[in-house]
């Protein structure tokens, strides 16, 4: 069954994603800051930035069916890893992942102007042992640039990856069986305050 949603995401991954479960939507990006607050774990951090994605669209008037609001976060040692600014930070990263085992925090939230829903999803990625030539190599095909962590899952960075616990979806900046177990809670909730 086709639900009508929208995408508060400017994401191409998002986009395939959400056209894979045959979803109807519309995508567009929203502003959010993304600054970290003081203390905050890195599972509060992806979680409330998905639930005000998610809420700024309504703000901005998207108000007639739920919006998909979502944030990734790449996790190691307690650390959220960013998107890369520069190559020293790059391969700042690439070191501190090389070799070992991280998580890929997604959150997921529907909202509509009476109601919010989330969750979040956790992703175990293991790393191969990278050696200085293939962070380098990895830099110059520009892939790492744009993406959290430092690496796409579904691009060249892919064959880095060992081993994957969870939602390989998810990782990708979307999981598909939580997203859509997640729309069904939220219209049944909705259907529960209509009762």
């Amino acid at each position: 069954m086709s639900h009508k949603i929208y995408l508060a995401s400017a994401s191409p991954r998002r986009r395939e994603l959400v056209t894979q479960l045959g979803y109807v939507f519309d995508q567009f990006a929203v502003d959010a800051d993304e600054s970290i607050f003081e203390n905050e774990s890195p599972t509060n951090y992806v979680e409330r930035l998905a639930r005000l994605k998610a809420q700024t669209a309504i703000a901005l008037g998207y108000r007639d069916r739920p919006v998909l609001g979502s944030d990734t976060a790449v996790v190691i040692h307690n650390q959220i890893l960013g998107k890369p600014t520069n190559y020293a930070d790059f391969e700042r990263m690439m070191l501190a992942l090389s070799g070992k085992t991280h998580e890929v925090l997604t959150s997921i939230a529907f909202a509509t102007p009476g109601q919010v829903l989330s969750t979040v999803v956790t992703t175990n990625v293991t790393f191969k042992r990278l050696s200085v030539e293939e962070i380098q190599w990895y830099w110059q095909t520009n892939e790492p640039k744009d993406k959290a962590g430092g690496y796409g899952i579904q691009g060249l960075g892919g064959r880095f990856v060992t081993r994957i616990e969870g939602s390989y979806f998810a990782v990708m900046g979307l999981p598909l069986y939580e997203t859509d177990a997640l729309l069904h809670q939220f219209y049944a909730q909705q259907q529960n305050q209509a009762d």
